[in-house]
This record gives structure tokens, C-alpha cells and sequence, in this order.
């Protein structure tokens, strides 16, 4: 059961229904049956597959209980908003079902994401033998499953994590965001954090001009400017990598995008908060995502490619070494296979190789777990098979 039809949600759904032997029922259910249809006969035309179709309010928790045990899925994949992990996961443990998501958990009035919350859940998870994975996405999730794979066999310990995230594509829009505006604008008007030497250190953010950032020759697409920025990843990789010293977040953005965000911020449409508007109370940034694309709509006319990875140096019997890991996904190539962009394509891929892995039980254990917890292997080998081919090389440059 998928839980979530926006443009990720799309992708899991689509990937599911192409493998069969692994997934032979899906049910999609939003709060929007509009989009849940549109994504049905999509399916339909390209597989020849008949999937189920439910409306359910994933804030409800009586109704999303009510719901997967009508269904009785032997797996919830959480493919909807961040706001609603905590919702979604006490439905799954009130009506006894394993869960994955993809993003960990923010609160709707505060432009913030920890794991805190997700984690307290560990002990009624296991009480019940039930398995809760946790952003299996692609930053979160993929990787952190390159550091758990490179821990299991590069390093014998890993001092230095950089991941960094390019996307060098064009959607031929004067402004739009990549997935949900909501989300993503909260990530970059946030204080940046990056771990180093024991402790956090607080950098301005993304759209200050004093934020920290530099270009890097990225493969396929050449010199993009990378900022440093808070990913949620890092809070957990901090706690389950060996000898980490010092591990950094960096994605790139245009200086059109960055203009954009620096007006939309000045004048206040970016704010979480409720505004008195003509007698109604309205939320701006919820004003904003109205005004701009879908980012589900994105993938028509975008053509260029994302590059996603991870540099990491350690140590291997005494001696230091630094390898890259990473993935290149473009964006035609995915708009042509399941009617979206990369963006969409590298996020909405690896939670149905999770649910695959705890579906044929090659991941298994009842608790909370982050997917660096986890047995890498099977999931480095799928990632081929499922549309995301990795490349290690040695790296030799250096990082600021």
C-alpha cells in the first residue's frame, strides 16, 4: 500500500507495478482520488497492470487505521508528506503492519526536521515485532546505503562524508522547485549544520550571501556551484558511521533560483505562518505553492540530468584512501520510462527496493531502523536492476 500520489508517489507506484513476482497488489491512496486515477491508467497503458485505488486523509489516524485493515498490505510505504510520518506510523502499529518513508518528520509550524520523534517510536515498534525503515529516498536513503556499503567494504573506519547533490537539468521554467514547494523552501531558508570534530557547526543559509559554497566538477555535467546545506540524512549517519570526523551536505542551485528565493523572502510569501488576509487566515507559503507548477508536471519538457553521490576518505589497513560513489539519472530517460522527472525518479525509486528487501525478508528485524542499519549489498545490487546504476571511482581532487 503506497501512501502518496504526487510526483514521487507517482514513480513508487509505477517501478512497483513492474515488478510483479515482488509486488502483486498495490493499492495507491491519497487524499486526492483525482490523482490517484490519472496514475492508475497511466500504469495500466504502459504494464497492462490493474492496480487499486483508495482516498484516505493521511493527517486521520482513525481512518488510515481503518483503511489498512481493510486492505491487510503485508507493507505501508509512506510516499506522502513529511507532516505526516508521525500519523502514518501510529496507523501502521495500531493496525500491525511493517512501514518505510522516505523523509523523517517535520512539524507543519516549524521550518525543522529531526529523527527525535520518528526514533521514540523503536521500543512499540519491537514490542509488537513490527519493522519501520526510515528514509529510504535517495539523500536520505541511498546515501546513507553508499556510506553502510563503503563502511562494510572500503574502510575499515570513515573520517570525511561530502555528499553532494547536482541538479543540472532545465524544466524551461522562469521558477519552480523539484518537488513539493513546501518542503523544499524550508530546507534552504533554514540555518545550515554540518558535523565536524564532535559538535554541529551553524553556517548562514543557502540564500544568505554569506552561505558557504563552491564549485565542483561534477560527472556528466561539469562545474556547479554547490552550497552547503542541512540534509536530514547527517543526523543519523553521525550516529551509526564509524570514526566520523566531519560529514558535510551540499546541493547546487542557479543564482536565478537564489534571486528568486531572496525576493520571495523578503516580502514574506515564504513564511509558515498564518497571516490575517480579508478576515481568513492564510499560510503564504501555502499561498506560493498554489502559484507555482506542480512539480509533478515538471518532466514534459525537462531534459539535462542529476548527479547524486558521495566522497568519502578513510582509512583501509592503516593507509587513507578517498573514493566517490554516485549516480547520474536523466531527466528524459525518466519522464519516458513512468511520466516523471529525475527528481521524482531518484527519490521515488529506492523505497520500493526497500520494500522489496523487506518483503523477501533480506532486511528484517522489528524496531526502527535507518537504512544504514541495514545490510547494504541487496540493495547496492537492485539499484541496478531498478533504474539507478552507481559508478565508484578513486577520487583525487580536493573539497573546501
Amino acid at each position: 500500500m503506497i501512501i502518496g500520489a504526487g510526483g514521487v508517489g507517482r514513480v513508487t507506484a509505477h517501478k512497483c507495478a513492474q515488478f510483479p513476482d515482488v509486488f502483486q497488489e498495490i493499492v495507491l491512496a491519497s487524499r486526492s482520488i483525482p490523482k490517484c486515477r490519472q496514475i492508475k491508467e497511466e500504469i495500466k497503458e504502459k504494464t497492462g497492470r490493474d492496480i487499486e485505488i483508495a482516498q484516505v486523509d493521511a493527517d486521520n489516524v482513525p481512518e488510515l487505521v481503518a483503511l489498512i485493515k481493510k486492505i491487510k498490505p503485508d507493507l505501508v510505504a509512506n510516499i506522502a508528506l513529511p507532516y505526516q510520518d508521525l500519523t502514518i506510523m501510529e496507523a501502521c502499529l495500531q493496525a500491525g503492519v511493517d512501514y518505510i518513508d522516505t523523509a523523517n518528520y517535520e512539524p507543519k509550524d516549524v521550518a525543522h526536521f529531526e529523527y527525535r520523534q520518528q526514533w521514540a517510536y523503536d521500543e512499540r515498534f519491537r514490542k509488537k515485532g513490527l519493522m519501520a525503515v526510515l528514509g529510504c529516498g535517495f539523500d536520505p536513503g541511498v546515501s546513507n546505503i553508499f556510506c553502510a556499503y563503503a563502511q562494510k567494504h572500503i574502510f575499515d573506519e570513515i573520517n570525511y562524508v561530502d555528499i553532494l547533490d547536482c541538479n543540472a537539468g532545465n524544466h524551461g521554467k522562469q521558477f519552480a522547485t523539484n518537488f513539493n514547494p513546501e518542503i523544499n523552501l524550508r530546507e534552504v531558508t533554514q540555518v545550515v549544520r554540518h558535523w565536524s570534530n564532535g559538535r554541529w557547526i551553524e553556517t548562514p543559509a543557502v540564500m544568505d550571501i554569506n552561505s558557504v559554497h563552491f564549485s565542483f566538477d561534477y560527472p556528466d555535467v561539469g562545474p556547479k556551484e554547490s552550497y552547503l546545506l542541512y540534509h536530514e540524512e547527517l543526523e543519523s549517519l553521525v550516529k551509526n558511521i564509524k570514526g566520523l570526523k566531519r560529514i558535510r551536505f551540499w546541493m547546487t542551485f542557479s543564482e536565478n533560483y537564489l534571486t528568486h528565493l531572496r525576493v520571495m523572502q523578503n516580502i514574506g510569501i515564504t513564511r509558515i505562518d498564518e497571516v490575517d488576509y480579508e478576515g481568513k487566515k492564510v499560510v503564504p507559503i501555502k499561498f506560493l505553492k498554489a502559484l507555482l507548477p506542480d512539480p509533478a508536471t515538471l518532466g514534459t519538457n525537462y531534459t539535462g540530468k542529476t548527479v547524486i553521490g558521495n566522497i568519502m576518505t578513510g582509512v583501509k589497513n592503516g593507509k587513507t584512501k578517498s573514493v566517490y560513489i554516485y549516480n547520474v539519472c536523466d531527466h528524459a530517460e525518466s519522464f519516458k520510462e513512468v511520466g516523471a522527472q529525475a527528481v521524482s525518479y531518484t527519490a521515488g525509486v529506492p523505497p520500493v527496493i526497500g520494500a522489496m528487501l523487506m518483503m523477501k525478508k533480506s532486511w528484517k528485524g522489528a524496531g526502527v531502523f535507518n537504512v544504514e542499519q541495514l545490510d547494504p549489498d541487496p540493495f547496492m545490487d537492485a539499484l541496478k536492476d531498478y533504474g539507478l546504476p552507481w559508478k565508484q571511482v578513486e577520487y583525487k581532487g580536493k573539497l573546501p
